[in-house]
């Protein structure tokens, strides 16, 4: 259940699955995904301008992913004067995060959670109180 390199695999797959990867060893291998990814962002550029783009994600890990995720493709996320830490502002084509970049995130976001969820439990019945239900 708390399998970090299972987690981490899956991660990778769902990369892969974004880049366009077209066969099974292609995905199961998942080297060149994020050049794909890459490349992908900037065929998007030519056909779809970037634009300013507001992300507000209410959970920090959320936050880091998305961060990570737009840092990995050479987005430079940014927050102007006084927003708040759960903004996060990048200019990027429509396109890319219709098809390639929200879906992405969204995927790991929840296998992330998942996992994360999964510890904590396992962590709160283990030290603090076996039956940790609502």
């Amino acid at each position: 259940m708390f399998d970090v390199p299972k987690l981490m695999e899956k991660l990778r797959l769902i990369e892969a699955l974004h880049a366009g990867a077209a066969t099974e060893g292609e995905r199961a291998a998942a080297d060149g995904a994020r050049q794909r990814i890459k490349d992908k962002l900037r065929q998007f550029e030519q056909a779809d301008p970037p634009i300013e783009y507001r992300f507000t994600l209410n959970n920090v890990w959320s936050r880091r992913l998305l961060l990570a995720l737009l840092r990995r493709y050479e987005i430079r996320p940014y927050r102007y004067h006084r927003q708040r830490q759960n903004t996060v502002m990048a200019r990027v084509s429509k396109s890319f995060v219709d098809q390639t970049l929200w879906p992405e995130f969204l995927e790991i976001d929840k296998e992330l959670q998942a996992h994360l969820d999964g510890v904590a439990e396992r962590i709160i019945k283990e030290s603090i109180f076996s039956d940790s239900s609502e």
